[in-house]
């Protein structure tokens, strides 16, 4: 890959671009912006600010430090986050166990706080029940929304107790956590939390491959994939480790865009302290001799940001992309899959399911989504 080629990381007013422009000139980083208003660039918005490729992984390093590079993820009130934070939503099940090593594990090596989120739903509708009826209504559902509140509060103290145990046991990482409770749609309030929370990661336990096959519509994990800001770790019931430095090898889907280099840069301050061999996988209909070359770049450019680290590459057949997974992960024993979750709108949510979804339902694998 050409390191002198310009790519874009941000893209924000000019007054942004050019406070952005100005911290990294000052660590010798050359910035070029682009798409400025001329006649008024004190109101231009959409404006590029671009980087030379070789300097993505320093640039965002400096720029993480800084609050103002996060601030179109946050909300208009929200604080600076400098601390990593852990967020792992449970319903009290196994597999919520289960992302809960795994989220400890993380918390653990990164120095980082755990919170747990357990959204409860109460299924009241007020637009159901006759005028006439609607005194008793309230009073029965002031009464039922108490019973669901205190069966909520006694399972999450359950949970918690158990897992202190754990950690007593030696069988859970030792670190510190803290819980809430959220009434509303879970997939809602998981996002909206995380946008209140800032978490680092997001870390949800789903089933295993047959029982979410019957759950395709309505996962909760799966809305969150399609709307988080931030990184999701979806956890399997069944995956075969408890702990992350039991991961030996990692496949990165890639589609060749630039994007995809800054979610590269998100993966490795996530897991680069964990020691495995990246395989990059990039999906095609047809063989491309240009595909193997851009892979083979992706290749060089990982080897030259992040030394001392085995990568390979591999073509899947976009025509049956599943059964290439499977066998990618057999083949290469794949302990994880990660993938940029790309936006795309309502429609193409709707009628086009995306790939997120589709490795969520159809692999064991544990899969780790970062938003572009």
């Amino acid at each position: 890959m050409d390191d002198d080629r310009l790519i874009t990381i941000a893209i924000y007013t000019y007054e942004k671009a050019q406070i952005i422009k100005g911290i990294l000139e000052s660590e010798n980083i050359p910035v070029a912006i682009q798409n400025v208003n001329l006649i008024q660039p004190v109101i231009s918005s959409g404006v590029r600010v671009r980087i030379r490729e070789k300097d993505l992984p320093h640039a965002l390093q400096i720029l993480e430090q800084y609050s103002i590079f996060n601030e179109k993820e946050a909300e208009p009130d929200a604080p600076a986050v400098h601390e990593k934070r852990i967020l792992i939503p449970i319903d009290f099940s196994d597999y919520s166990f289960k992302a809960c090593q795994i989220g400890f594990d993380f918390a653990k090596n990164h120095d980082a706080k755990v919170m747990l989120l357990h959204v409860y739903f109460s299924p009241y509708f007020p637009g159901a029940i006759p005028v006439t009826d609607t005194f008793t209504y309230e009073v029965t559902e002031d009464e039922a929304l108490k019973q669901v509140q205190v069966r909520v509060k006694k399972d999450m103290k359950l949970f918690s107790e158990m897992l202190h145990q754990k950690i007593k046991d030696g069988l859970l990482a030792d670190v510190k956590f803290d819980y809430t409770l959220r009434e509303g749609i879970p997939e809602d309030e998981i996002n909206h939390y995380c946008r209140e929370y800032q978490p680092t990661l997001v870390v949800m336990g789903t089933r295993g491959k047959d029982q979410k096959e019957l759950d395709l519509i309505g996962s909760v994990t799966a809305e969150v994939l399609d709307f988080a800001k931030f990184p999701v770790f979806a956890i399997p019931e069944n995956v075969s480790f408890s702990m992350l430095d039991e991961v030996n090898n990692i496949a990165f889907f890639t589609n060749f865009d630039q994007q995809d280099l800054i979610a590269l840069d998100t993966f490795m301050r996530l897991f680069g302290d964990y020691k495995f061999k990246i395989t990059f996988v990039h999906m095609s209909a047809k063989p491309d001799t240009w595909n193997e070359i851009k892979l083979a770049g992706i290749k060089e450019y990982f080897g030259k940001h992040y030394p001392g680290r085995e990568a390979n590459y591999t073509i899947i057949d976009n025509n049956n992309f599943l059964d290439g997974v499977e066998k990618l992960v057999r083949s290469e024993k794949i302990d994880i899959l990660t993938i940029t979750n790309r936006k795309r709108n309502i429609f193409a949510r709707l009628f086009n399911p995306s790939i997120a979804h589709k490795m969520l339902f159809h692999a064991d694998t544990p899969l780790l989504v970062i938003p572009s």
